[in-house]
């Protein structure tokens, strides 16, 4: 037998992933604070396709092994690359379509949420069918406006779904930070938990709807999906204006100042939406 043929097609560089009762633990690991890039977007498509040709697997459970950062947000120095990872699922260089397939998929989909989620960690998440936080840790935000740009994978279309209009302008324009508690209110997540009862909620939840037959699944993801999950076009749309938009002037003079106050710095992103409020000013920190 070859070195390649015993390779635990389970293992991934960036995710954690084990299978329990029908459910797939996902963990993500992608120091030194869960960008999401390439190698992440590449585990990702790799663990989808191989999950829904599973029969053994039902139900998606992210989570993170940082508890200060799930997902901070994408990689912006490789746009390009992380990109072309999504296209080889969806065939669109495009992480909107590949969150959109995750909500369209027949696994059912749980995000178990720790740490900040930014940006695209919380457009990640929002593609989920459900989403759970732990309420001293959690922390919200889709930081693409204060770069000038439009939220590209797919956020418009979740937020103004499951918050309504006016909290997903106030969302989306102030690219402020949200606790998991204003996040239950608003409905970005189904709910706030004590984080020392989370993993174990959502471990319960996840083996319960495992437990019940396939077709019932798949038939609850369908309509649920028909009535409330926005076209390809839409998300295509949305994509195709954050691509545009990153590679504008002011955006670049906005990401530029950005990364000179520690932008993708683990320290530096502790109290991000402080630093998106105070760029384009003239007097840096």
């Amino acid at each position: 037998m070859s070195a390649a043929s015993t390779v635990d097609p389970w293992t991934f560089e960036t995710l954690h992933v084990r299978i329990d009762a029908g459910v797939l633990f996902a963990e993500i690991s992608s120091p030194p604070m869960n960008l999401l890039g390439p190698e992440l977007v590449r585990d990702l498509v790799s663990m989808i396709r191989r999950a829904e040709a599973n029969a053994a697997c039902s139900v998606l459970v992210f989570t993170s092994a940082d508890p200060d950062y799930f997902i901070s947000h994408v990689d912006l120095t490789r746009v390009a690359e992380y990109r072309a990872e999504a296209a080889k699922l969806t065939g669109e260089a495009s992480i909107a379509s590949l969150f959109r397939h995750i909500s369209a998929s027949r696994l059912v989909t749980i995000a178990q949420i720790g740490g900040r989620v930014r940006g695209a960690g919380s457009e990640l998440v929002l593609a989920c069918d459900m989403r759970f936080a732990a309420r001293e840790t959690a922390i919200f935000g889709q930081i693409e406006p204060a770069f000038g740009l439009i939220p590209g994978g797919g956020a418009v279309q979740y937020l103004v779904r499951v918050m309504g209009r006016a909290r997903a302008l106030e969302v989306l324009l102030s690219a402020e930070d949200y606790d998991a508690e204003l996040a239950e209110r608003y409905g970005w997540i189904n709910r706030a938990l004590p984080a020392h009862t989370l993993e174990e909620f959502v471990t319960r939840l996840a083996r319960r709807i495992a437990a019940f037959p396939a077709a019932g699944r798949a038939a609850v993801k369908d309509r649920v999906n028909a009535i409330s999950l926005a076209s390809p076009e839409d998300f295509r749309h949305d994509s195709d204006l954050f691509g545009l938009g990153v590679r504008g002037s002011e955006s670049q003079r906005r990401t530029a100042d950005a990364f000179d106050r520690g932008l993708q710095t683990r320290d530096g992103e502790m109290a991000l939406a402080a630093v998106l409020g105070e760029l384009g000013r003239t007097q840096k920190r």
